[in-house]
């Protein structure tokens, strides 16, 4: 599988210390977040709420959740300028990598349709409102939910307990269904997702390329979806393991997972940045540093786009004060709404990384209450 051309990464170079096993602490109702922003710039927005809607031909051809559920997607037609463009966004949600995991997973929205959301919020990239996200707000955005634990790969079933790794089905399912709502007519399509969902991109950027003729332009945004295959701070490859675990069976692990700080030394940096010590931050800074060379080779094309910024945070793209504010955080006084829509239109050159940490007084940092 090769990287489709046409493509963006965005990213954060802190938000490896804020990650966790199995899921996005942010994402869970027993865990929450808030913003250190410059003005209290709220991160919901104004936009649209959006209905589920299951694919109903989905059972027949086993495109199912991890316990058996038909899969579903959020859609809101475009409109105007905007009725032949498709945005679709691949929901993120971490991963589950053996049974134990995937068992719990299945009686939550990230496995199984019948805890989903009825109705979702579209904010960030999905807004339909042009003051909050000025390029994409009359697009057809389309929300496709995470429900196998896997970013939408995997092929099988564990039968003993009751559940069905049936991610690819699910993105062909999908796919199939959009295409018939419209989508087969597109001039113009963008395949976005974060975290997980990021992961996803990049895994399907190519068979989201191969679904439209040549005419049409087709690009791949991939938000905090890379996951480095570094060293902990335990000395360990732990994401490498976990990752392996995943294919075994059928990440969000990172540089400070609690498995590797079993004395709970890195707990108060990885809720706050604030509590980072100075040994700490350099660790970080290291990882930084191994970021920035996984991405030099795919950023030197001229069709590529970069936007990396320093700062504690996790799914830029689809938070409305980070992705489109008066105060979001930029990188050559560009917004990231901004520089995507650049990239994406070809009005100017997309690639902006960051000085390290704490240089970026526009950051919107991520603060975690709770224990993770």
């Amino acid at each position: 599988m090769g990287f489709c051309a046409l493509a963006l990464v965005l990213g954060s170079l802190a938000v490896a210390v804020a990650a966790v096993h199995g899921s996005e602490p942010w994402l869970n109702a027993t865990h929450v977040y808030s913003t250190n922003a410059n003005s209290g710039g709220g991160g919901n927005g104004n936009g649209v709420f959006v209905g589920l809607t299951l694919i109903q031909s989905a059972a027949a051809k086993g495109a199912v959740c991890l316990d058996g559920s038909l899969p579903g997607y959020h859609l809101h037609k475009g409109f105007g300028s905007g009725a032949n463009s498709w945005l679709v966004n691949l929901e993120g949600g971490g991963w589950c990598n053996d049974v134990k995991s995937c068992v719990f997973r299945k009686s939550s929205r990230r496995g199984s349709s019948n805890y989903m959301e009825k109705q979702l919020q579209f904010t960030g990239i999905m807004s339909n409102r042009p003051e909050e996200n000025p390029d994409f707000y009359n697009w057809n955005r389309v929300k496709v939910r995470y429900c196998d634990g896997g970013s939408f790969t995997g092929e099988g079933a564990d039968v003993s307990s009751g559940l069905y790794f049936r991610g690819q089905r699910i993105w062909q399912t999908a796919m199939d269904d959009l295409m018939a709502q419209g989508m087969q007519y597109a001039n113009q399509a963008l395949l976005s997702g974060c975290s997980a969902g990021g992961v996803s991109t990049i895994l399907h950027c190519d068979e989201f390329h191969g679904l439209f003729p040549s005419s049409t332009k087709v690009k791949c945004l991939a938000d905090a979806g890379m996951f480095l295959d570094t060293v902990d701070v335990s000395g360990q490859r732990e994401m490498r393991d976990f990752f392996n675990g995943i294919v075994r069976l059928q990440l969000q692990q990172s540089v400070a997972p609690k498995k590797a700080d079993p004395q709970g030394q890195w707990r108060g940096c990885r809720m706050n940045h604030a509590s980072c010590s100075g040994s700490q931050l350099q660790f970080l800074q290291g990882f930084r540093n191994e970021m920035l060379d996984a991405v030099r080779g795919f950023s030197g094309s001229r069709q590529n786009g970069i936007f990396i910024n320093s700062c504690f945070a996790h799914c830029q793209s689809e938070r409305q004060d980070t992705w489109y504010a008066k105060d979001s955080p930029n990188l050559g006084n560009k917004r990231i709404a901004e520089a995507v829509g650049d990239w994406f239109f070809e009005r100017g050159d997309a690639k902006y990384t960051d000085c390290a940490y704490p240089c970026d007084g526009t950051c919107h940092h991520l603060v975690f209450r709770g224990d993770y």
